[in-house]
């Protein structure tokens, strides 16, 4: 990982119920300058991203309540989060879930175990990246 990418700034939130999960990515995110919001499932969640209006979100599929599909699909159907990019982690590699996780918006597909790397590498393509190409862009067209 190169030392010049910034992750200061960076809101994310992680909603996943198990503890272990959410307190690995929260550590490992916090480390790199990321602002982490964390969530135990998809009811809880939604308010956390309503009051935090995060850069990136990464979501469990399995949950209880309100699972990972349904969550996802509740935050890309809101204007205000469409282009929030979702992270869906599951601990199956299927190819359905993968599918289904299109089906309901979601931008990139995770498994876990994950590591520091695949955390970081996720969010400097949806977030860092895309922020740098939009802010190269908009000095372009002043």
């Amino acid at each position: 990982m190169s030392t010049e990418t910034s992750f200061e700034g960076i809101k994310v939130v992680v909603i996943d119920d198990s503890k272990t999960i959410r307190r690995t990515a929260e550590t490992l995110l916090k480390k790199a300058g990321c602002e982490v919001i964390t969530a135990t499932d998809g009811f809880e969640s939604l308010s956390r991203v309503m009051e935090h209006q995060p850069n990136i979100i990464f979501v469990d599929i399995m949950m209880p309540r309100l699972d990972g599909y349904q969550t996802c699909a509740l935050i890309k159907n809101n204007q205000a989060f469409k282009k929030v990019p979702v992270v869906m982690l599951s601990s199956k590699d299927g190819l359905f879930e993968r599918a289904r996780s299109r089906i309901v918006g979601a931008d990139h597909y995770m498994t876990k175990p994950f590591t520091r790397e695949e955390l970081l590498n996720t969010i400097k393509a949806y977030v860092v990246d895309v922020k740098a190409a939009a802010a190269a862009k908009s000095t372009k067209t002043s």
